[in-house]
């Protein structure tokens, strides 16, 4: 073999052996790309099925807790903290009553605890949450002795998971917290597994098309005297902001006004049992208002009357079902 031809071969060799480290370079390269992962990278967050907003306890069953309307009880503790609210008359004269759904947010305090009402339960039921209340009337403790939802009552277990405060007058005074209620739904063998199939959320401010007839900044739920509520937008911080009977409704627990992303103005039909009792129609279906971004939508809302455990609608005059924004939900129930 000539100088040449070793020459031409070690040249060869040369390049063939230039490619394979070239291409071994890439593919450890590209390895590393795949397996490299920023250890400190946080896992994904689940959403809350109800609010749309990222938190720890999204995989959580819901709490439905029966909070006071009255005067004296004002502020209410742990209020502002709720994923969803839905406040109706339950009185003749107007009294109203707030079943709080809290699923992301741990209050320190809940409180004033009021009893449960026969119109609220179907609403538990088709948010799949625990239900909290403190006694109820005749026709509601039937349906839950019956177990038409799981709950916890007050009545029996006053002194390990409510307890009354001394600084307010009865029947003014029942309290709890979101751990006390979790540690007996525990206890109690309740699934605390969030199974509501959940409402549609959009990005904030999507599509958003406001003209004269649909902006609106000031919500009136014409409530009797100092039960009277209204809902202030600020385009700001694209929330409402409620007061009630003039004064801002503020949370006992952090002294903050109460606000919410979305307010929804549900209007049904009511009928009057005796002094101290009405009959709401929660079921069915109705008319309602939408407010969010700071435009009304009109709307309806429906609610199948058989099977309770399906949810409460919100749908567009399109037919088409609302997509919230991430937030807080507020449900206004006007009954006439």
């Amino acid at each position: 073999m000539n100088y040449f031809n070793l020459n031409k071969i070690l040249i060869i060799t040369g390049i063939i052996v230039l490619a394979f480290i070239g291409a071994f370079i890439i593919w450890w390269n590209k390895e590393i790309t795949i397996t490299n992962l920023d250890p400190w990278q946080a896992e994904p967050v689940l959403k809350s099925s109800i609010s749309g907003l990222e938190c720890a306890n999204a995989a959580r069953r819901p709490l439905a807790v029966m909070l006071a309307g009255d005067p004296e009880v004002r502020p209410l503790s742990g209020i502002g903290q709720a994923d969803m609210v839905i406040e109706m008359p339950v009185t003749p004269s107007g009294i109203t009553r707030f079943m709080a759904i809290f699923q992301c947010e741990d209050p320190k305090e809940l409180g004033s605890i009021r009893s449960a009402r026969e119109d609220f339960i179907p609403l538990v039921v088709g948010l799949g949450a625990i239900y909290a209340h403190w006694g109820g009337e005749r026709e509601a403790l039937a349906k839950l002795d019956a177990k038409i939802v799981d709950n916890i009552d007050a009545m029996k277990y006053e002194g390990t998971v409510f307890y009354r405060k001394s600084s307010m007058p009865r029947p003014h005074n029942g309290f709890t917290n979101t751990g006390l209620l979790l540690d007996k739904s525990n206890s109690l063998g309740y699934d605390l597994k969030d199974a509501f199939q959940g409402y549609l959320h959009a990005k904030e401010k999507e599509n958003v098309k406001r003209n004269l007839s649909n902006t609106v900044d000031t919500i009136d739920i014409n409530y009797p005297d100092q039960y009277a509520v209204q809902w202030r937008y600020d385009e700001q911080t694209n929330l409402y902001a409620r007061s009630r009977g003039g004064l801002p409704e503020k949370d006992a627990n952090s002294g903050n006004t109460v606000n919410s992303s979305a307010v929804v103005v549900m209007k049904t039909s009511s009928r009057v049992l005796n002094k101290d009792y009405i009959s709401v129609n929660v079921t069915g279906e109705g008319e309602a208002d939408i407010y969010q971004n700071g435009i009304r939508i009109t709307g309806n809302w429906k609610k199948d009357p058989v099977q309770l455990s399906s949810k409460l609608y919100f749908y567009d005059g399109n037919g088409q079902e609302i997509k919230f924004v991430p937030g807080k939900i507020w449900v206004e129930i006007i009954a006439q």
